[in-house]
């Protein structure tokens, strides 16, 4: 206890400094990913909480990476679609972190070594590919039945890549311009050239392309307002009055879908999909 003590004690500045970057870019990352899985915004915010806090201190490793992940969004959303409602989800949840928590102390992660690399590569790479394919009509400002449609074959014959093509029809040119800049940004701020001046090396390309993103919407709506974004584009984050307004933010699982065998089947991905990625990830 005494060593940790003095470990914190000598490592607090650079720890806060170095939480402070985290922080920023785990922000609009557990916002995406909550956007992503259909899932509650505020849900995003708590993932991120817990996996920062809880993880941090209960578990021994000097690294580890918690909070909400791109490779389980398709789960979750395509979870609840199934099961009908996300307090269901969160049942579904429960047992998937129960389940890795009995393989951790089972020391399960050699099994890992049995599976070849590239299906584990070729699994998270696909559901990357779709997460990809079902946010681009969001790039161009235009939201439909199709991005909620987690399979590449829809229900009326068309495919992904076909309704794709419908989106230029009502293609927004504000939300295009912003997304062309934010790619930018983020594939440009990496380059050498770049991280030789101090800012651009401690300063997180996503957070700058959320902050350039937010000044050119606002310039949007000040001089070029049929460039500007309405309120279905933008992320809406709950604000609470009250505390007892914002203790209704909170959604507890509902146990009555214990029974449903899919909660199981669903428990299962999760903890499949997650704990490879964590493995992938030492």
């Amino acid at each position: 206890m005494k060593e940790n003590i003095e470990f914190i004690k000598k490592h607090f500045v650079t720890d806060i400094s170095a939480g402070l970057v985290v922080f920023l870019i785990a922000l609009p990352l557990c916002l995406g990913i909550s956007l992503a899985s259909g899932a509650p915004l505020f849900s995003g915010i708590i993932a991120g909480i817990i996996g920062g806090i809880v993880v941090g201190f209960s578990s021994n490793s000097s690294i580890n990476v918690s909070g909400p992940a791109a490779s389980v969004a398709l789960i979750i959303f395509t979870a609840i679609q199934t099961l009908g409602s996300f307090e269901a989800v969160l049942v579904a949840v429960i047992f998937a972190g129960l389940l890795q928590i009995a393989l951790g102390y089972l020391k399960a992660g050699t099994v890992a070594y049995f599976f070849p690399n590239a299906m584990i590569k070729g699994i998270l790479a696909s559901i990357g590919l779709i997460l990809i394919l079902k946010q681009i009509p969001h790039a161009f400002g235009v939201a439909g039945a199709f991005e909620r449609v987690e399979s590449f074959q829809n229900y009326d014959g068309t495919n992904t890549f076909t309704e794709l093509l419908k989106i230029f029809k009502e293609i927004s040119y504000g939300a295009t311009i912003i997304t062309i800049a934010s790619l930018i940004i983020i594939i440009g701020w990496d380059r050498p050239a770049l991280k030789r001046f101090t800012f651009f090396k401690f300063f997180p390309s996503a957070l700058a392309a959320v902050v350039i993103s937010i000044f050119l919407n606002e310039f949007f709506k000040f001089y070029l307002p049929d460039f500007a974004l309405d309120s279905s584009q933008l992320v809406n984050l709950p604000v609470a009055d009250s505390i007892g307004e914002f203790a209704n933010f909170f959604q507890f699982p509902d146990f009555s879908v214990i029974g449903n065998v899919d909660v199981y089947t669903i428990a299962l991905s999760i903890a499949f999909i997650a704990s490879l990625e964590s493995l992938l990830s030492t």
